[in-house]
């Protein structure tokens, strides 16, 4: 696929339940990204949240990847092929190097997520 053109509804990111507590380990997965690097900033920034919901006050960061392979989520997105991010490509970083804000906040990239709506919890990480 042409990283030029989105495939027809827009890239789509599917989320990953790592404690496996969901059926083939899928959450959901999430249509309407106008441009894969849209995609792979949401797919990145979801990730970067998921981590960070698992850090634990000191822990190192070898505690941190055990937690989130635990009870993390993981993004990917679909038919990008070598184009879509990929988290095992940022991981270690992130366990290493707490997050800022920005760097969490997938949200704002959300498709689903309306101009008047600033409260759009459905997807949310911990819910």
């Amino acid at each position: 696929m042409s990283d030029l053109f989105a495939p027809p509804g827009g890239w789509r990111v599917r989320i990953l339940d790592l404690s496996g507590s969901a059926e083939d380990n899928i959450v959901e997965e999430i249509g309407g990204f106008p441009t894969l690097m849209q995609a792979n900033a949401f797919a990145r920034r979801y990730v970067r949240d998921s981590v960070e919901l698992c850090r634990a006050a000191g822990a190192t960061a070898r505690e941190v990847l055990d937690a989130w392979f635990a009870y993390g989520e993981d993004a990917e997105v679909q038919d990008a092929g070598e184009a879509g991010w990929r988290s095992g490509t940022e991981l270690s970083d992130f366990a290493e190097r707490p997050a800022g804000g920005e760097e969490r906040d997938w949200r704002a990239l959300d498709p689903r997520r309306t101009g008047d709506d600033e409260s759009n919890d459905e997807g949310d990480l911990g819910a």
